[in-house]
């Protein structure tokens, strides 16, 4: 069993190179987001320290307090369901959304954004498996929200991202991972926005490596990684 922090990372380290040479990819291309939801204050802090800048939560009450102990030392992605009153406590603080999924929760950020002066890198959250108890746009809907996007010049989206259902066998979950690299060539191919989406957030500790095997540029692991504590 993998009990330190380190040997964590290098085992997760060794799963996306051998990931990426299967795939015929570059290793550069893909970043690991350390989601430490459920993990303590020391255990975040303990990750930043070991090179694992890019930290993923899920809720701005759970994280408030990591944040003001380490906000300046790592890049913050919001992974979780966004309500649209708790954006004004995570615009600011938050490099990237990864869960813009809905016209109300992007004209919210649009309307903070603008006060701020800022603009909020996004994802598009996609529902690919088409499960009730995922969030996300409608895959048929992707090309009409990012229209409505494109008239809101303080959001940029940089990617697509989905959440796959937990399957015994990894392999099972390829098909969704498939669809979203599909679905953001279609954006791009669209000309929708002015600028082309590149990037695709998707794998989690149970999944990823066949996510980096279709395409993710970005991958979030939990357990797997920083474990439960």
């Amino acid at each position: 069993m993998t009990t330190t922090l380190q040997e964590r990372i290098q085992l997760v380290e060794s799963k996306v190179s051998e990931a990426c040479q299967r795939a015929g990819r570059d290793r550069r291309e893909v970043e690991i987001i350390a989601v430490t939801k459920y993990v303590s204050l020391e255990t975040t802090g303990q990750a930043l320290r070991q090179g694992l800048s890019h930290i993923g939560e899920n809720r701005w009450q759970d994280v408030q307090s990591k944040w003001e102990a380490f906000g300046a030392e790592g890049t913050w992605h919001f992974i979780g369901h966004l309500q649209t009153n708790k954006v004004k406590d995570v615009l600011g603080k938050f490099a990237y959304i990864h869960s813009l999924d809905r016209l109300s929760l992007a004209k919210e950020i649009e309307k903070k954004a603008a006060q701020l002066g800022v603009t909020v890198q996004c994802f598009i959250q996609v529902n690919v498996s088409g499960e009730d108890t995922k969030y996300g746009l409608a895959p048929e809907a992707l090309l009409e929200f990012a229209g409505a996007i494109r008239e809101m010049p303080h959001i940029r989206i940089v990617g697509l991202m989905t959440m796959a259902p937990y399957e015994a066998e990894p392999e099972s979950t390829r098909p969704v991972f498939r669809g979203l690299r599909e679905l953001r060539d279609q954006l791009n191919e669209a000309n929708i926005l002015d600028y082309p989406v590149s990037h695709l957030s998707m794998g989690m500790s149970n999944d990823f490596e066949v996510a980096i095997e279709e395409g993710a540029t970005w991958v979030r692991l939990g357990s797997i990684l920083v474990g439960k504590e």
